[in-house]
């Protein structure tokens, strides 16, 4: 099984990397988050490798959190690993956790190739698996503080959907400033 590649970038399109790692070269797909993260040189990714019939194929990701929700994902059933890159390319982890812990199907749905009975199936299986991803990647206090945002905000009667979309668009590490620039994002939706 091969859990990391860290070699020389050869080659490198959205979908994919070709790194050469002392003389071997090894395609690896990877998100367009984690392609617009590369340098142009070296690189060190976590993967995941997939074992196939009729294949061998690498997943690479430059942040481990991102590389938990991808293994994750292919875990539900009809979610395939290119579905899993789909959704690893339309949201970071910690969108996909706001999108998760507002059970914001319509978020699910934006995902390419997701329909109203996957995105569902998604939120289902992922219940409670939002605060693993934010706890892999921020700190308690900042997920806290998305929480806290999202409740702040729903109280304040704004839809989960929309307040998903705002806070993600958000940067903050405190409560206050989350519901602020999510507010002003909310008076454009």
């Amino acid at each position: 099984m091969i859990v990391g590649v860290r070699g020389k970038i050869v080659h490198k399109e959205p979908s994919f990397v070709h790194v050469d790692v002392q003389g071997v070269i090894y395609e690896v797909f990877i998100s367009l988050h984690t392609f617009s993260a590369l340098g142009s040189d070296g690189v060190s990714l976590f993967t995941t490798h997939i074992i196939r019939e009729d294949a061998q194929l690498l997943f690479g990701f430059l942040e481990l959190s991102e590389k938990k929700l991808f293994e994750r994902l292919i875990k539900i059933n009809g979610v395939g690993p290119k579905v899993a890159m789909a959704i690893c390319s339309t949201y970071t982890p910690e969108q996909f956790a706001t999108v998760i812990n507002n059970k914001d199907v319509n978020g699910v749905k934006k995902v390419p190739g997701i329909g109203p009975k996957s995105a569902g199936r998604i939120l289902v299986e992922l219940n409670g698996f939002d605060a693993e991803i934010l706890g892999s990647s921020q700190s308690s206090s900042t997920s806290l503080a998305y929480s806290e945002a999202s409740e702040a905000l729903e109280a304040l009667g704004f839809k989960k959907d929309k307040i998903s979309k705002a806070l993600s668009a958000c940067e903050g590490e405190d409560t206050a400033s989350l519901v602020k620039g999510a507010l002003k994002l909310l008076q454009t939706i």
